[in-house]
């Protein structure tokens, strides 16, 4: 998504703007987190996201386009990846839930090596089938690291379960 300071501030402020529906910005998990505040208030605090160097203008043509700058994307990153593994969590808990794991590709490399990271940590066996579905619509770089993951998974279940029954 690719959006400037007025279109962030509406997001941020829960709009229910034209712009905002178009690009399906209700659906951000930050959509209304400021409900409470002005929007000359959350303006504020974009400039100042600004000025401590989160975020940079980039120009589209004519058109000033807000962009993480290394430090912000840093911090979003992390943010991004516990937000995606935890969309995976409801997945792999409630099929009901399902998030579409093809929507993860082509996204940041290095956001996905986190996310990937974070489940070869945190999941369990659970989360194989899900994993299984995201292999599927992935790059062959990507689905072999997927598979390592899963076999990480796997084999630390299998080495509790040994564990267990002794």
């Amino acid at each position: 998504m690719r959006g400037g300071r007025t279109l962030l501030a509406k997001t941020l402020k829960g709009s229910k703007d034209k712009k905002v529906i178009e690009h399906r910005l209700q659906d951000c998990p930050v959509y209304g987190a400021f409900a409470h505040m002005a929007i000359d208030d959350i303006h504020a605090r974009i400039d100042k996201a600004i000025s401590e160097g989160y975020l940079s203008y980039e120009y589209d043509g004519r058109l000033p386009l807000l962009v993480y700058t290394h430090t912000g994307w840093e911090i979003e990153r992390e943010t991004y990846a516990e937000e995606l593994f935890q969309k995976l969590r409801a997945t792999a808990e409630d099929s009901e839930t399902a998030f579409d794991v093809a929507t993860l590709r082509g996204r940041n490399r290095v956001m996905i090596d986190r996310l990937l990271n974070i489940l070869e940590t945190r999941a369990d066996e659970r989360f194989v089938p899900v994993l299984h579905r995201w292999q599927v619509v992935e790059h062959q770089k990507l689905r072999q690291r997927i598979s390592d993951v899963i076999h990480a998974i796997t084999t630390r279940t299998a080495s509790r379960d040994r564990v267990r029954t002794t």
